[in-house]
């Protein structure tokens, strides 16, 4: 797993949690950290989620991992634009989407590593020119 400046603090933030939601955010983590080279992951306490971008602006947001007491979620900015032939993502925003997470199977499943591969395009897509 790519370490970052903040592994402590962000453990201790899920840590807050349930041992699954713990759990299957630290898992979860590290698959968004596989799957999106050279990610900035941002904890972002009065919003309760961690948010992985490519820049400080919120267009420039690839996805965030949501803690709750009743689960977890992985949100995408623009999820409204992905492909999502399994039909996992919820919502009825008019740019997010996210997808409830339920267990380790669906964190490693090729449909959650094609969203995030998915959301990252649609960044690179949506970029101005100069910025690439």
């Amino acid at each position: 797993m790519q370490k970052t400046k903040n592994d402590k603090e962000i453990t201790d933030f899920y840590a807050q949690y349930s041992p699954q939601v713990s759990a299957h955010a630290l898992l979860l983590r590290e698959v968004v950290l596989a799957n999106l080279p050279g990610i900035i992951e941002q904890l972002d306490i009065p919003a309760r989620m961690v948010g992985y971008c490519y820049g400080q602006k919120y267009s420039e947001l690839i996805c965030v991992i949501i803690p709750s007491k009743k689960g977890l979620k992985l949100g995408f900015n623009r999820g409204t634009e992905l492909p999502d032939p399994e039909k996992l993502l919820k919502g009825t925003g008019k740019i997010s989407r996210y997808v409830e997470i339920k267990s380790d199977t669906q964190i490693n499943s090729i449909a959650i590593k094609q969203l995030l591969l998915s959301g990252l395009k649609a960044y690179k897509e949506y970029i101005p020119i100069k910025k690439r």
